[in-house]
């Protein structure tokens, strides 16, 4: 099995003995006690593991959302484990692609406008925004319902909504957490048919997930417990077989 902490790719995450700590009351919460962990251009990562195993909180630093307590977090090389918060909403705007479980739309905007929310607070103009909003509506299925409003959207579509979003700032990593999780099946594996093309193109995606389904798909598994990575694997996939 080849070694999950080496590749011929350029480094794009680094993580080097971080710790995450809350204080509850009396009790010091490490809820990550120890991280090291580089991921490389390219990787397509499940990220398992029991709830409260330190997941979500992974996901928040990677997300440049939260940042180490202890240890230092390079994202292509800069240290965002140090910026201020204006620095690392830059960074997220810029770099980072979020996918969330509940979609996160804003729900008085169409398809194309929710696609846009990046761009816009990056200073796109209206033109280039559109632009680039209607191609990922067409990349991701929706090109007949690019003026819809979410309400009126299946699960599966809004969910598409959110991955074109992601795509918008053309980021260097895309954050799914649990993003097949309030789909069916059918639409599910539409959405996970989207991320295994993303990653076939070039696009590195990190996905948090309790699904062992999921972790079967992805070349590189992570499983955390009590805060610690307890299994970091690469493994070679069988052809995924399309449904219809």
């Amino acid at each position: 099995m080849p070694d999950a902490d080496h590749s011929p790719k350029p480094t794009i995450i680094e993580l080097r003995d971080v710790e995450k700590h809350y204080q509850m009351g009396d009790h010091l919460l490490k809820a990550l006690n120890g991280i090291n962990l580089k991921i490389y251009a390219g990787d397509y990562i499940s990220i398992l593991g029991p709830s409260g195993g330190g997941k979500s909180t992974l996901l928040n630093v990677l997300g440049c959302l939260d940042q180490p307590t202890v240890g230092t977090y390079l994202l292509e090389g800069h240290d965002v484990s140090v910026m201020n918060d204006d620095d690392l909403s830059r960074v997220r705007g810029k770099r980072l692609g979020f996918i969330f479980q509940s979609y996160n739309l804003i729900q008085s905007l169409d398809v194309l406008e929710n696609i846009e929310v990046p761009m816009f607070y990056r200073g796109v103009s209206e033109k280039d925004s559109r632009e680039v909003a209607a191609h990922l509506a067409e990349r991701v299925g929706l090109g007949h319902r690019m003026h819809h409003k979410p309400t009126e959207l299946s699960g599966g579509q809004q969910q598409r909504v959110a991955i074109a979003r992601a795509l918008a700032n053309d980021p260097a990593v895309i954050l799914a957490d649990e993003a097949t999780g309030n789909l069916d099946s059918k639409s599910g594996g539409d959405i996970l048919q989207i991320f295994d093309e993303l990653n076939a193109e070039g696009k590195t995606l990190i996905m948090i997930t309790h699904d062992e389904g999921m972790a079967d798909r992805t070349p590189r598994v992570i499983r955390l417990k009590d805060g610690q990575i307890v299994v970091d694997e690469r493994k070679e996939l069988k052809p995924t077989v399309a449904t219809t």
